[in-house]
């Protein structure tokens, strides 16, 4: 395979990263991805969610704001 041939499949597998995957779209469409972005970000930077909990509280409150918990069947532990 050529050099220009590699650069090409690398650019792309890099445009084909652009495009939302399932997870995205399942994070889009409970209307909290913003939230969840700055949740994932903070763990992502302090590698431990305690130190979190105010994101993770945003979250929360988006979640049953946007009624997930219902349409997810999830419960509060």
């Amino acid at each position: 395979m050529s050099k220009a041939e590699s650069d090409s499949q690398k650019a792309t597998a890099v445009e084909d990263d652009d495009e939302p995957d399932e997870w995205d779209k399942r994070i889009f469409s409970t209307g909290c991805s913003e939230e969840n972005m700055k949740m994932t970000d903070c763990y992502y930077e302090k590698k431990d969610w305690r130190l979190c909990k105010n994101e993770m509280e945003t979250f929360r409150k988006c979640w049953k704001e946007h009624q997930n918990d219902k349409r997810t069947e999830s419960k509060d532990a």
